[in-house]
C-alpha cells in the first residue's frame, strides 16, 4: 500500500515537472493529456500525502517507545488516535483509487428528444431541458444550445446542447435513457393522467482525432517509373510512388510530379486525409451505438426514471430510489439522485477492482 501511494506521489511530481517543460507546453495534445491526468490526481494527492505523514508519525512513535523511556508513555498514548485517522484515510483512499471512468473530466453533448406522447412529450422535453439548464447553473457549468426544434405550443421536439465544465460528464453521464412523465396535460378536460416519454442521450465530447503514421511499421512504399505519352514529357526516372497502409490495406499512388519526394509527400497527404475520414466514421458509429443503447426505441416501458406529478414523486428505477421532491428536481436539484447513482457506480467499481 505504501509503495503504491509513494508511486502516486512520484507520478504527480513528474506530471508537474513535465507540464512546466517548454517542449510539452508546445505540444498541445501531450499537454492536454497531462493536465487531465493531473486534474484526476488532484483529488487523491492530498489524501495520499496525509496518509504517508500519519504512517510516518506512527512509525516514529513506535521507534520512540523502543528507544526513549522518557517519551514512551506519550508516544504510546498518541498511537491509537493516529491509527484511527490512518484507518479513515485508508477507506477514503480505496474509494478515491477505485477504477475511474476515463471520460469523467470531459465535457458533455446532451441530446433531448420527445418520444411517445405527442405534444405532451414535447412539453416535457422542454421541462427537462430547463431542468438541465438550472442544474448547469447550480454547478457552474456552461450550457450552449447547438440546435433546437420547437413545437408551436411551447414544447421541444429535439434539442442538442453542449455542457462544459470540470466534471460535467462525471455528473451527467447517468442521465442518458428514457424519462417517463405521468401527469394531467393542460389540454385534458377530463382530468385523466397521461403517460409520455422523452429520450435523452448524454455523450462525452470527443477529442479532436489525430492521425499518427509510423512509416517503418505501417507503410510499404514502392517506387516505379511513371508512364507518359512520349516525347520530351516521358519520365525516365523512378519517380512514381505507391504507398500501401498495411493496417487498413489502403493504397495511394501518385505519379503526377517528376520528383519522387513530391509524389511521396502528396501520397502521404492523401493517405492521412482518408485515414482521418475513416477515424471520424468509426467514431461516429461508436457514438451512434452509444446513443442507441441509451435511447432505445423511445417506448414508455424503457424508462430509467419516472416523474409523477400527482404524487410529486421522482423514481429512479436503476437503483429503486424514490424522492417526493418533484419541484426541486425540475428546478435543477438533481444532486440527491446523481449522488446516489455515483455511489452505486463506485460500489460496483470497488467490487470489480
Amino acid at each position: 500500500m505504501l509503495d503504491k501511494l509513494k508511486g502516486i506521489e512520484d507520478r504527480y511530481a513528474e506530471i508537474e515537472r513535465r507540464l512546466s517543460d517548454p517542449a510539452v507546453i508546445a505540444n498541445n495534445r501531450e499537454y492536454a493529456q497531462l493536465a487531465r491526468e493531473r486534474s484526476q490526481l488532484n483529488d487523491v494527492i492530498g489524501c495520499v500525502r496525509e496518509y504517508l505523514r500519519i504512517s510516518e508519525e506512527i512509525e516514529n512513535n513506535r521507534a520512540l517507545m523502543e528507544s526513549d523511556p522518557e517519551l514512551r508513555d506519550l508516544a504510546r498514548a498518541e498511537i491509537p488516535a493516529l491509527e484511527e485517522r490512518q484507518g479513515e484515510l485508508d477507506a477514503q483512499l480505496r474509494d478515491l483509487m477505485a477504477p475511474r471512468d476515463p471520460n469523467d473530466e470531459r465535457n458533455v453533448i446532451l441530446e433531448i428528444r420527445a418520444g411517445t406522447g405527442g405534444e405532451e412529450a414535447s412539453l416535457f422535453a422542454g421541462d427537462l431541458f430547463r431542468m438541465y439548464n438550472r442544474y448547469a447553473e447550480h454547478h457552474g457549468f456552461k450550457l450552449e444550445t447547438l440546435s433546437m426544434s420547437s413545437t408551436g405550443l411551447g414544447g421541444i421536439k429535439e434539442v442538442i446542447a453542449s455542457i462544459s465544465g470540470r466534471g460535467a460528464w462525471s455528473r451527467l453521464k447517468f442521465e442518458g435513457g428514457v424519462h417517463r412523465v405521468q401527469r394531467v396535460p393542460a389540454t385534458e378536460a377530463a382530468g385523466r393522467i397521461h403517460t409520455s416519454a422523452v429520450t435523452i442521450a448524454v455523450l462525452p465530447e470527443a477529442d479532436e482525432v489525430e492521425i499518427n503514421i509510423n512509416e517503418e511499421k505501417d507503410l510499404r512504399i514502392d517506387v516505379m517509373r511513371a508512364s507518359g505519352p512520349g516525347g520530351q514529357s516521358v519520365n525516365t526516372t523512378d519517380s512514381a510512388v505507391r504507398i500501401t497502409h498495411l493496417p487498413t490495406g489502403m493504397v495511394i499512388v501518385c505519379r503526377d510530379e517528376k520528383s519522387q519526394h513530391k509524389n511521396k509527400s502528396r501520397a502521404l497527404k492523401i493517405l492521412r486525409a482518408r485515414l482521418l475520414e475513416k477515424a471520424h466514421e468509426e467514431q461516429d458509429a461508436k457514438i451512434a451505438q452509444s446513443r442507441r443503447s441509451m435511447v432505445g426505441t423511445g417506448d414508455r416501458s424503457e424508462r430509467i426514471r419516472t416523474y409523477n406529478f400527482p404524487q410529486s414523486r421522482v423514481t429512479d428505477h436503476r437503483i429503486n430510489l424514490t424522492l417526493h421532491q418533484l419541484d426541486q428536481v425540475l428546478d435543477g436539484g438533481l444532486d440527491a439522485l446523481i449522488d446516489a447513482l455515483a455511489s452505486h457506480e463506485r460500489e460496483i467499481a470497488l467490487g470489480a477492482a
